[in-house]
């Protein structure tokens, strides 16, 4: 075994978890998963049934990670987030055949108690503020807030704010790193 699991965690046959990995106390992963590797997965973790997860995803406490779902390398998932899978889930109708796709994109940070309306995409390096309840996709970089979220500026690759100058222009405060925002579209230089 070339990962760690705490001895409370319960993973299912069928899983291919990568080099480097930590699985801690009381969290499930479910068949046919694929974790990769350097990844931290919390404790009270549920990864349902053929979620993929990139290299280095940090997945905090209390998060369950339901079946539709695709994490891109270098994702977190801060507490107690939560995804969906149905749009419109009722306990006596079985919609196992319905489940919505999406995908968390490199680099993306998810807040703590935020939500995830299934079928929408969480762009390259996006920031999801805590609490917020994403219900559309959320493009690369984007700063997103509140409940709905709306979108209240651009962050680095660094997860610090971007303030474009009028040349559409901004510099990361902590890699110096340089973006550039047109047309909606910020892309590093």
């Amino acid at each position: 075994m070339n990962y760690f699991a705490h001895e409370t965690a319960i993973i299912d046959e069928g899983c291919t978890i990568g080099e480097g990995t930590k699985i801690w106390h009381f969290s499930h992963i479910m068949p046919n998963c694929i974790i990769g590797e350097r990844c931290n997965i919390g404790q009270n973790v549920v990864v349902s049934p053929q979620v993929i997860l990139g290299n280095n995803v940090k997945i905090q406490n209390n998060v369950s990670i339901y079946t539709g779902v695709i994490c891109e390398d270098d994702v977190f998932l801060g507490p107690s987030m939560v995804f969906t899978n149905v749009i419109n889930p009722r306990s006596a109708v079985n919609r196992r055949d319905q489940y919505a796709k999406t995908t968390v994109k490199k680099g993306a940070s998810i807040g703590a108690n935020a939500t995830i309306v299934c079928g929408h995409d969480i762009g390259r390096y996006a920031f999801i503020g805590a609490g917020a309840v994403v219900t559309k996709n959320v493009p690369d970089f984007a700063l997103v807030v509140g409940n709905p979220a709306r979108q209240i500026g651009w962050m680095s690759e660094f997860g610090q704010r971007l303030e474009f100058d009028q040349y559409g222009k901004a510099i990361c405060p902590e890699s110096n790193e340089a973006y550039e925002l047109q047309e909606g579209i910020v892309r590093k230089l």
